[in-house]
């Protein structure tokens, strides 16, 4: 694959100096036609250690917006950034639509390099591509246009740049032990990164191998990528995404009005005993939690007034302050909206060892969303999958991810409701949405069953908790909950 850098000749210089101007003046008016049509743009710039990966992102920005596009740059992960899961710093870097991000090498070098010095097994690395695999197609099927550009030189092009470099003592910095040994185990590197570009180069985000010897040469291809790639998206935007088969395993749930609500309650005598005893055991279990770094996710949906706050409530009070966090999930900020639907959850993932607790959570896509008309129907069917796949690369993380539906009746829900409306102190918590939504409940239940039955996979399955009795549910809640931790910590 790294044979094509020199498939295209090379035009000479007049050529070159009047085509590099021709596409630097189409950049800047297709900078501003992504603007219009809010086309989020992704570039990815990876390669050979000083083929000028940072100087050719220097030119390119010269010619936009800067109020249109950032540069993220990214070394080899932190202590701290290990933590998270391996696409979270990616997904955080995200563009916002209508805008450019630049990723000063990004998932590929990170692959590479752990491939090099020997820190990931071909069983990991598998995974690993397949994960970014999923990142990229979900980012295309979500409007992103994702430009992968790997810049390359040749072994002696290489060490004579290393070269060049040493003599000067003011860009001796420049060359690091890296690129030494790079150079040095050269056939090895482009091994490696030969078939890590062919195990990513897929039709919707390919790879384009950019000839680097010559700065402006290099430029210019770089530029009539872009271009092109900016036109072809734009011309697709409104074309809908194909719908993938979902290929997780999944665990056969009841429809909501298959649920018995009847019997599911606790004396205040029993519900205090089994409290204290369970949230003591959560304390403990959350504890040995953080020791051995597992994450936990805890997710909440259900009926407005089913009790999801009070079940939360009594979550957090077993838990340490100080290793966990509850995210109150309301409509998106503009910031949020404008960038992949599943940015905002990604970004609010815990550190491993911590707890994350969602009050509403990714799901609105397939309820909300799906009902209210606030994206199209191939989105919220194709969220499914993306959702199932976004919870899988949870899952290979290492998180126990528990999904909570509290359920109650139209019956209960009414009384919820009147008692609010007439009770001062409860006022804020009814709105007229909620009225509105009650008037759907069948459209609903509809959405809610299709979205569980899809959903429930071995890996992230929903649990029922029947709410009518709220102490009830909250101690089922935490018996769940402490069932999955002992599981995962044996």
């Amino acid at each position: 694959m790294l044979k094509k850098a020199y498939l295209n000749d090379k035009p000479d210089k007049e050529t070159l100096k009047a085509r590099l101007k021709e596409q630097a003046d189409l950049l800047f008016v297709n900078q501003n036609r992504i603007k219009e049509k809010h086309l989020p743009v992704v570039v990815l710039v990876e390669g050979w250690g000083t083929a000028g990966k940072g100087t050719l992102i220097g030119k390119v920005i010269n010619n936009i917006d800067p109020r249109f596009y950032k540069v993220a740059t990214f070394d080899m992960p932190t202590e701290l950034e290990k933590r998270y899961p391996f696409l979270y710093r990616y997904f955080e870097a995200l563009p916002e639509a209508g805008k450019f991000r630049f990723y000063n090498t990004g998932w590929m070098n990170e692959v590479v390099m752990s491939r090099l010095n020997g820190t990931m097994s071909d069983s990991e690395y598998e995974k690993t591509i397949d994960s970014i695999r999923r990142f990229e197609r979900q980012l295309t099927d979500n409007g992103y246009l994702v430009l992968k550009f790997f810049m390359h030189i040749s072994k002696d092009e290489q060490k004579k740049r290393i070269e060049n470099l040493d003599k000067d003592i003011d860009t001796k910095w420049r060359i690091s032990d890296g690129d030494i040994w790079q150079n040095k185990h050269y056939k090895k590197c482009e091994d490696i990164f030969e078939k890590y570009l062919e195990d990513t180069d897929n039709s919707a985000a390919p790879w384009y191998i950019v000839d680097a010897k010559s700065e402006k040469w290099t430029l210019l291809q770089v530029f009539e990528r872009m271009n092109e790639g900016i036109d072809i998206a734009l011309q697709n935007s409104s074309l809908a995404v194909p719908l993938l088969q979902n290929t997780f395993p999944l665990q056969k749930m009841p429809k909501l009005s298959e649920v018995s609500l009847e019997g599911k309650e606790l004396t205040d005598e029993e519900y205090k005993e089994k409290l204290d005893e369970l949230q003591a055991r959560l304390s403990d279990l959350h504890n040995r939690l953080y020791r051995k770094r597992v994450p936990l996710i805890i997710a909440y949906e259900g009926w407005d007034a089913a009790g999801k706050g009070g079940n939360i409530k009594r979550i957090a009070e077993a838990l340490d302050p100080r290793g966990y966090e509850v995210h109150p999930i309301a409509s998106p900020e503009p910031h949020e909206k404008s960038r992949h639907y599943l940015w905002r959850f990604w970004t609010r993932l815990p550190k491993d060892g911590h707890v994350a607790i969602f009050d509403r959570t990714w799901y609105g896509r397939v309820m909300v969303e799906r009902i209210e008309g606030f994206c199209s129907e191939n989105d919220w069917k194709r969220a499914y999958n993306e959702i199932n796949e976004f919870e899988k690369e949870l899952d290979n993380w290492g998180a126990v991810i528990i999904k909570f539906w509290v359920q109650i009746d139209k019956d209960t829900q009414l009384a919820r409701f009147t008692d609010r409306q007439n009770t001062p102190e409860k006022q804020w918590k009814i709105t007229d949405e909620d009225w509105r939504n009650r008037e759907k409940w069948d459209v609903y239940e509809e959405a809610i069953d299709e979205m569980i039955a899809k959903t429930s996979t071995k890996f992230a399955p929903w649990y029922i908790l029947e709410s009518v009795d709220k102490k009830y549910a909250r101690v089922k809640a935490l018996q769940i909950i402490i069932d999955a931790l002992e599981k995962k910590l044996k």
